[in-house]
């Protein structure tokens, strides 16, 4: 389980960590790639060794997914691990992570998809609305996005991660740039979390699936602010930097 759980938080890092890059180059006006999931498996398949690269992020996130549920079946490390809380917790990533690796190994086994994760996240919009009280699902699932996403971020500025690192004896320096990345790479993923579970509810209460966006989209956004492309950059550095910082957490986390 522990060389699940840290294959698994290097296979994250490098997915966050080539979303960053795509970001960042949108914002520059130099990207035609998604800057999602899809675009980082495109560009890890183009390098030398792509095929085994991409099977290597797959079978990496299906042990971060058996990691998972190992913690929400036998209890996750630390005093507290046994809790009902904790356990549904593990639980739900483990099925988040499940669903994750299985996309990425049936891309590596040569199946493309449905498209951009814009156009996934429309697609099963729409589907939900059409259901009975659909509207009040997907606005339910927004908000559950939503509140993740504060939640992550909200987390990170506090530093809550340092309980779950096992950095005794390690140096000053090396300690306070781990938790810089920390807060600073979990607060851009949070922030990302709260906008695209905001689109969500949008898209519910205007009955318009068009109004839910991707994390694609949902980064493009951040250069239509007043702010400009500079927001995006904030947040793509912010991105690679919760990338680095899943390269640190499969050091030093404790499983």
């Amino acid at each position: 389980m522990e060389t699940a759980a840290r294959c698994g938080l290097i296979a994250r890092g490098v997915i966050y960590l080539l979303v960053g890059l795509l970001a960042a180059r949108i914002a520059f006006g130099d990207g035609g790639e998604q800057a999602d999931r899809g675009g980082a498996l495109e560009v890890l398949a183009g390098q030398p060794f792509g095929s085994f690269l991409v099977w290597a992020v797959g079978v990496g996130l299906a042990g971060m997914a058996l990691w998972r549920l190992s913690e929400a079946v036998f209890g996750a490390a630390g005093p507290d691990g046994r809790k009902a809380k904790k356990r549904l917790a593990s639980a739900a990533r483990a099925v988040f992570y499940g669903v994750v690796a299985y996309s990425v190994l049936s891309f590596a086994a040569g199946e493309q998809g449905s498209g951009s994760s814009d156009k996934q996240s429309q697609d099963v919009t729409a589907r939900a609305l059409d259901l009975p009280y659909g509207r009040w699902l997907v606005g339910a699932a927004g908000v559950v996005v939503t509140v993740a996403g504060v939640w992550i971020a909200v987390r990170a500025v506090r530093r809550s991660f340092r309980k779950h690192l096992k950095m005794a004896g390690t140096p000053r320096r090396v300690k306070q740039t781990v938790y810089a990345l920390g807060v600073c790479g979990g607060a851009a993923r949070g922030v990302v979390f709260a906008v695209a579970g905001g689109f969500a509810i949008t898209a519910a209460r205007r009955y318009d699936p068009d109004k839910a966006k991707g994390l694609d989209d949902t980064l493009r956004t951040f250069a239509d602010t007043a702010a400009g492309p500079w927001l995006l950059v904030a947040v793509a550095v912010g991105l690679a930097l919760f990338g680095v910082f899943s390269f640190a957490m499969a050091r030093w986390r404790r499983v």
